[in-house]
């Protein structure tokens, strides 16, 4: 939120000092994400995985997407530092494929989360098939 609210401020008032808080602010949002998405959504980074810094189980038999797309469209962000002079119609190309390019790294984040917590609930036998209710059924007599 604090990288967004920077983001907004800089977009107001360009200047070299907002364009440095932009850096410095989504660079940490960025590596915080990053590790929040690899080690408690996917289970990743774990050093004694027999697949190195990944985990024991994986679906995708090719290791280095696990990180590669994630990595590469978080940084999505540093375009709005960037100081590319475009036409309006470029432009609004340009937000349109960082959108659709945001729309597949969320359902990337969703296999992988999926992933996760089927292999998690599958071996540690914690699926169920009913959730208990709050309150008593009652017969109908």
């Amino acid at each position: 939120m604090v990288a967004a609210a920077i983001r907004f401020k800089y977009a107001a008032t360009p200047t070299p000092f907002w364009v440095w808080m932009v850096i410095i602010s989504s660079t940490g949002a960025t590596i915080y994400q990053l590790y929040w998405d690899f080690v408690k959504d996917w289970g990743f980074l774990n050093p004694k995985s027999k697949n190195p810094w990944l985990r024991n189980e994986l679906i995708l038999k090719n290791k280095s997407i696990y990180y590669m797309l994630n990595l590469a469209l978080r940084l999505a962000w540093t375009e709005s530092v960037m100081k590319i002079h475009i036409s309006k119609v470029e432009s609004c190309l340009l937000d349109f494929s960082l959108a659709s390019l945001e729309i597949i790294r969320r359902g990337n984040w969703n296999f992988y989360r999926l992933e996760n917590e089927h292999l998690n609930n599958v071996g540690k036998f914690r699926a169920v098939k009913t959730v208990p209710l709050p309150f008593r059924e009652l017969k109908a007599d």
